[in-house]
């Protein structure tokens, strides 16, 4: 059966169901199941077009920006990429590699896609090219691109190989040659994300409030 989902689905997503899932207790398949792992892999996968799409003409070293320069919220969303990169590490420890799969989905899905992605939308597209606004972003999602690819690579290795070879322009460079990603210290970090919290639970309940009177 496993020969069967590859040649239908791909390696991966083969992966990911085996990731996904609690090895402590049963193992199902089915293809309600497979269906649902393939809808999670569609979101990684999304997530990683948009990053690397928003990244393709930044280059660290020539259009860098020192994080103090940064805007508050980009500087918000590196300190949230270490707190849910600390628990990762910590899962991968444990072999907990479903609860690891959860946190991924999470942080795409909520951390990048219903907020900060959703939010930097007008900014990349209408600020200057060399501007500090769109600079900015483009430097936090550098490091946020570097952070989710390498916790990608264990799991979904034939992904975060393609993704890796677009990110850095180097197909000999295999992901698999490096460890995680080092990711620079952001100043009063908790204090960051302890207001960045607070603002996002405000921003879900006037939104909801939004759609009713829509």
């Amino acid at each position: 059966q496993s020969a069967q989902v590859m040649d239908s689905l791909g390696a991966d997503i083969l992966r990911l169901w085996v990731a996904s899932t609690d090895y402590s207790g049963e193992m199902s398949i089915s293809k309600e199941i497979l269906k649902r792992v393939t809808e999670s892999y569609r979101r990684i996968r999304n997530t990683l077009r948009v990053l690397l799409a928003n990244v393709a003409d930044f280059n660290p070293e020539h259009d860098g920006l020192p994080i103090d320069e940064w805007l508050e919220i980009d500087r918000y969303a590196l300190a949230r990429t270490q707190e849910v990169q600390a628990d990762i590490l910590a899962l991968f420890e444990r072999y907990e590699f479903h609860l690891i799969v959860q946190k991924i989905l999470g942080f795409c899905s909520e951390d990048l896609g219903s907020f900060w992605l959703d939010i930097l939308k007008d900014r990349l597209y209408t600020s200057g090219t060399h501007s500090t606004a769109r600079r900015s972003a483009q430097h936090a999602l550098w490091h946020v691109t570097h952070a989710l690819l390498r916790w990608l690579a264990p799991i979904l290795h034939f992904t975060a190989e393609e993704a890796w070879a677009m990110f850095t322009g180097n197909e000999d460079d295999s992901i698999l040659f490096h460890t995680f990603a080092q990711l620079p210290s952001v100043d009063k970090a908790e204090a960051l994300r302890h207001k960045w919290s607070m603002l996002r639970e405000v921003r879900t309940e006037v939104q909801k409030s939004l759609e009713a009177l829509r």
